[in-house]
């Protein structure tokens, strides 16, 4: 099954990673700049909103679904039948940028998709608090991500498109409005 993620709002892929006296929070990219997802990170998200539909819907074998579609979880359990690929931006638009950026410009590329944006911390008194100034990467809002889901049976698909569905955020800083996204189906 192929799927597309469109961007709603700006979105951080954070990688884990600080640059110091650059960025607080970097954003994932290959080796070309071109941020994408993670298919594990993105299992994780749908594994959460897959036990949250079960349990809305009240599936009575909903922990063996969960198992059977996605592996055990927190073991490393790669058992499950479904498989989640990255998230990338489509190949054309790849090529194209490539082809007009040349492919040892890192910068440009990851530039060319994402955004610094600054933040602070505020004290009680409402004042900045010193030494709070954080900068993050983001991912720009509009960008359409495409990835696969593969060994989805038919007695499966419509449970899946369900939870795909109930995917509205992702990334890293979710709680302060960063990553909204409409992920469907892609023919």
């Amino acid at each position: 099954m192929r799927i597309k993620m469109s961007l709603l709002s700006d979105t951080i892929f954070g990688n884990g990673n600080s640059i110091p006296g650059e960025e607080d929070i970097a954003v994932l990219t290959d080796e070309y700049g071109f941020p994408y997802y993670k298919g594990g990170t993105f299992k994780g998200v749908f594994r959460e909103e897959l036990e949250h539909f079960l349990d809305l819907t009240g599936d009575e074998n909903g922990n063996k679904k969960i198992e059977r579609l996605l592996g055990v979880n927190g073991n490393n359990d790669f058992t499950g039948q479904l498989f989640f690929s990255d998230l990338k931006l489509s190949p054309a638009v790849r090529a194209k940028v490539l082809e007009e950026t040349g492919r040892s410009a890192f910068s440009d590329v990851r530039d060319s998709f994402t955004n610094l944006r600054t933040f602070t911390a505020i004290d009680e008194n409402g004042v900045v608090k010193n030494g709070s100034l954080r900068l993050a990467r983001c991912v720009d809002k509009g960008l359409v991500f495409y990835g696969e889901i593969d060994n989805v049976s038919d007695e499966d698909s419509q449970l899946i498109m369900d939870v795909l569905g109930m995917i509205k955020w992702i990334g890293t800083l979710r709680n302060r409005g960063f990553g909204k996204v409409k992920i469907e189906r892609e023919d």
